[in-house]
């Protein structure tokens, strides 16, 4: 039995066999329909979603496959004081599989020690999002042809979003890969990433605190928005929500083949008038996510 709770958990090679059977999925949907029949999914949803919960429930469905769970603890026993392991535990007895979301940093992990079938983390607090990081990737490997060689733009909450978090971790493993790190300072990269994951891997990377002085560099440009959720201070949140807003002005610099990436939902950190440029790319994006899930589904109960 195997869990996804890091995006480390899988090797470069794994990821390549899941890009693989992702574009096979993409080319041939009809034939992988049923591989998830009499499978059973259980979605616990601590925390608000719509992409991540309805990519994985789509996901098992269009599988063949069937799903319980909840999508708010106000509707599950958590309300009553249950704790994560008795949860777990009761999910495990009908479930072949569970998804997790939980807004405190490592629940997921520490389900996965009192868990008897195998766990996705699908985002735990500001630290991991793993499935959105296999998003990522496969997005950027299909636009681009490729995952090296990319200068990579991240913009918004980096000290908070996980998402960030996820995909440095991750694409740092391939070769060629630069990173600018856009952010006000009281939002910048936690040290742990810096340290441990850019300083000790000499991965080059430079920090700005505009979009203007570095978008013409860029390959991909990765946004995100400033997360009300992590905030222990509204008045911050005020302070910083709208720093970053993406619209055409800022684009007449940037490349021709830029490919603009938001993990979604997004605020007002991309303007609409964006969505037509042929550069925006994060609602696709979203249905890559679908299919990565489907690929990652297949795998982790070993349908095929």
């Amino acid at each position: 039995m195997r869990h996804l709770i890091d995006s480390m958990d899988l090797s470069l090679e794994e990821l390549e066999e899941l890009f693989v059977l992702t574009r096979d999925i993409i080319e041939n949907e009809n034939k992988y329909r049923d591989v998830c029949k009499n499978k059973l999914m259980g979605t616990l949803f601590y925390e608000p979603s719509t992409r991540t919960r309805f990519s994985f429930e789509a996901a098992m469905l269009k599988l063949g496959g069937q799903i319980i769970g909840f999508s708010e603890v106000g509707s599950s026993s958590v309300s009553k004081g249950e704790s994560i392991p008795d949860t777990i535990r009761t999910v495990g007895c009908y479930a072949d599989l569970i998804v997790m979301r939980h807004p405190k940093e490592g629940a997921p992990k520490y389900a996965s020690f009192k868990s008897e079938v195998p766990i996705i983390n699908a985002g735990d607090g500001g630290h991991q999002h793993p499935t959105q990081t296999l998003t990522d990737l496969l997005t950027i490997r299909e636009i681009k042809g490729k995952i090296e060689d990319q200068t990579i733009g991240l913009c918004g909450d980096l000290k908070f979003g996980r998402t960030v978090h996820s995909l440095i971790k991750s694409i740092s493993r391939y070769k060629g890969i630069k990173f600018v790190l856009i952010s006000p300072p009281e939002l910048k990269i936690p040290q742990y990433i810096r340290k441990e994951v850019l300083i000790k891997n000499n991965i080059p990377f430079v920090e700005v605190e505009t979009i203007e002085e570095s978008i013409d560099s860029l390959d991909i440009l990765y946004m995100t928005r400033v997360q009300k959720e992590r905030f222990f201070n509204e008045a911050d949140y005020l302070r910083l929500k709208d720093t970053y807003i993406l619209d055409k002005a800022k684009l007449e610099s940037a490349k021709q083949d830029l490919a603009i990436l938001h993990p979604l939902p997004r605020v007002n950190e991309i303007s609409p008038e964006v969505d037509d440029d042929p550069r925006a790319a994060y609602f696709k994006q979203a249905k890559y996510g679908m299919y990565i899930r489907m690929a990652l589904i297949i795998k982790m109960m070993e349908a095929i």
